[in-house]
């Protein structure tokens, strides 16, 4: 089995801190725990099937098949796969303005 390098960019750590710390402002420590601890797992289980995610609905229907998405609740974990890394290039809430925001990531 291939086994893939997991990278994670500066912009996606930020976005991981953020939720972190949105969901203690709003919620609770434990919440904030059990999320990032969720998003971890599925960050890192991508070494092994990173070819299990799909295609973002709001690049694929442009053609753009670059990159690949997994999700845990209403969290979107965006990526690329490059010879042998995974690039985690985006984690956010998929209920904020996706278009919007993947052009501006990603699509610079």
């Amino acid at each position: 089995m291939k086994t893939y390098q997991v990278k994670i960019t500066y912009e996606a750590e930020r976005d991981i801190e953020d939720i972190y710390n949105y969901i203690v402002r709003n919620d609770s420590i434990e919440n904030a725990e059990y999320v990032l601890e969720k998003l971890e797992e599925l960050i890192l289980s991508l070494h092994e099937t990173p070819e299990r995610g799909h295609y973002p609905e709001e690049l694929s229907i442009q053609g753009i098949k670059d990159f690949k998405e997994v999700i845990f609740k209403h969290y979107r974990v965006i990526y690329e796969i490059s010879t042998n890394k995974v690039i985690i290039h985006l984690c956010v809430d998929g209920r904020r303005d996706m278009k919007s925001l993947l052009e501006r990531r990603l699509l610079r």
